[in-house]
């Protein structure tokens, strides 16, 4: 972790930051101080008006249509799937739309997992993982008999290759991992773990949702079998993601729900369906977010994700480097390689306290177990306070923190 090496100063992150107009109001009377990117992104107006455009000049449903709305629709709609997988450096037909990450993770846990699943056979998960990238697998397990085995963590939050490498035999059906940890921002070494996993034929699932709105994302260099993100992390809408899944599972899995664009030709007789990844997308998409998220990715890569990452790396050292002379303050998760995510705690307040005095000097951070209860555990605490970092944050932002922190400590007293 470079973590204060001074950022790629040929960019105005000032200017960049005035694109968010929500960054602009008051809380309490209090400039907004907005430390919660891990839980949700601020959109730039660029998404909100691309948004805008298609409600007010060419709201059609898509690829059901002839006149000029509909394509325009169709062409904008089709165009953010295109713009994402050259972001993502993978095959537009490879990439499925879905809400968010959520729902690309039950994707492949019933439509790819569960037929192949029997009693006895193991699904990996890391000790780290969001509950979204667990549930599934659970539900999935209890069906057939199967288990869902944790891989550990060592004290500072990196992934234990050596219990993976321990665990990794015959009867995993699946390792599921995350790429970067929502709570502990850790960045796990990726190519390395589907590597290890690829010798003996355990496909991988790979969460990218911490991963994808803050570095440079190459998924066809990562090896895994499937990608999963959300729209609303990386500047985009909510209710938008996407499963990237190499071809020949899609064209293997069978389709999951039913009805609207997913249909070849329906009868009583039979049902044919439409070629991935469209076979998979049943029903009205989400047509205005997948252009706002288009409309993100465009503006992304206007800004360069290097650039981007390597801005975040040094908000990252300055705030853990202010954070670590607080007294009584304990950071949890420092692993070699990080995102822009620190989780504490503070000694004698409590999480939800603190987020909430927090709150009254216009800070915006995130208390509690963060959707991950297991690695909750693994600390033995009940929650953390998280701020997570985004480009447009800045030093005064965090001297803010620290202000806010201070303050809260002496009335809890």
């Amino acid at each position: 972790m470079n973590a204060l090496r001074q950022p790629n100063t040929s960019i105005d992150w000032l200017a960049l930051r005035a694109e968010f107009p929500v960054l602009a109001r008051q809380v309490h009377g209090k400039p907004l101080v907005y430390l919660d990117n891990a839980n949700t992104g601020q959109k730039p107006r660029a998404v909100i008006e691309a948004m805008d455009a298609y409600y007010s000049r060419y709201t059609a449903n898509v690829a059901r249509a002839v006149h000029s709305l509909g394509e325009e629709a169709t062409a904008a709609y089709e165009g953010a799937r295109g713009k994402l997988a050259k972001f993502l450096n993978v095959r537009s037909d490879e990439l499925v739309f879905t809400s968010g990450t959520t729902q690309a993770i039950n994707l492949v846990a019933y439509s790819y997992l569960l037929p192949k699943l029997q009693a006895g056979d193991v699904i990996l998960a890391s000790r780290m993982e969001h509950h979204a990238n667990l549930v599934p697998w659970q539900l999935i397990a209890e069906r057939t008999g199967a288990k869902v085995l944790p891989v550990e963590i060592l004290q500072n939050g990196e992934l234990d290759l050596v219990d993976l490498e321990k665990k990794l035999d015959g009867r995993v059906k699946l390792l599921a991992v995350t790429h970067v940890s929502n709570v502990l921002g850790t960045v796990t070494p990726i190519r390395e773990i589907c590597a290890m996993a690829r010798r003996l034929g355990v496909p991988v699932l790979v969460d990218g949702s911490q991963a994808v709105p803050h570095m440079a994302v190459d998924i066809a260099a990562i090896g895994c079998d499937f990608y999963v993100f959300t729209g609303h992390k990386m500047a985009g809408p909510t209710g938008t993601g996407a499963l990237w899944a190499k071809r020949e599972h899609l064209q293997a899995m069978p389709s999951f729900f039913g009805g609207g664009e997913m249909i070849r030709t329906v009868s009583f007789e039979r049902t044919t369906f439409n070629e991935p990844p469209h076979k998979f997308e049943a029903g009205t998409p989400n047509i205005s977010g997948f252009i706002g998220l288009g409309a993100a990715v465009d503006f992304l890569s206007g800004i360069g994700m290097p650039a981007i990452a390597e801005r975040e790396q040094y908000l990252l050292g300055v705030a853990t480097e202010a954070l670590r002379a607080v007294p009584g303050l304990r950071i949890f998760g420092e692993a070699r390689e990080k995102a822009a995510v620190i989780s504490f705690l503070v000694e004698g307040a409590h999480a939800h306290d603190l987020a909430t005095l927090l709150d009254l000097e216009g800070i915006a951070v995130r208390s509690g177990h963060h959707c991950a209860h297991p690695l909750m555990s693994f600390f033995g605490v009940p929650a953390t306070l998280r701020a997570s970092l985004a480009f447009f944050n800045t030093e005064a932002e965090i001297e803010a923190l620290v202000r806010g922190i201070d303050k809260a400590r002496r009335l809890l007293g």
